[in-house]
């Protein structure tokens, strides 16, 4: 595995890049910003590495950017109509940080830098979201494992 400085996020943390390749050609980068799949390099019916998947070049593109490009979203994948809702009686109000400016769309997690390890081959990034971030109830520990296959499957694992 290779680990590359991506840069800094704007409040000045850094961020680190990981790349997971097998023995096919194919390799996968990851960043510990939003758990986020920056690029996957397959080889082409040429033999050529191609990337595949959507991505920015760099950290402020994706502090700055609309788009969710390869992030890890949540704690919830959509959009929350009024950015609050209701659990067992109570109302809880949430970050409205969608571009109308009055909605929630995909929680904090795209935007957070995660604790990095490896084990064996794979890549294993933890975040802890504590309660009441973002307005949502509860201490939530995340940890996704990313593994990349001699058979050019990637697999991915969540755990919450």
């Amino acid at each position: 595995m290779v680990t590359q400085n991506f840069g800094r996020t704007k409040e000045g943390h850094r961020v680190t890049s990981f790349e997971l390749c097998n023995g096919n050609g194919m390799c996968v980068r990851i960043l510990d910003f939003g758990a986020t799949i920056q690029s996957i390099l397959v080889p082409d019916r040429n033999g050529m590495p191609t990337d595949v998947v959507l991505g920015y070049d760099d950290i402020l593109s994706y502090e700055n950017g609309s788009c969710y490009y390869g992030a890890t979203i949540g704690r919830y994948a959509n959009r929350i109509g009024g950015a609050r809702f209701m659990l067992d009686g109570k109302e809880y109000r949430l970050t409205a940080n969608s571009e109308e400016g009055h909605n929630h769309i995909h929680g904090v997690l795209a935007k957070r830098i995660y604790e990095a390890a490896t084990e064996k081959n794979d890549l294993v990034l933890r975040y802890v979201s504590p309660d009441m971030e973002e307005g949502y109830p509860g201490n939530l520990t995340l940890t996704i494992r990313f593994c990349l296959r001699d058979d050019n499957a990637l697999a991915i694992y969540y755990r919450a």
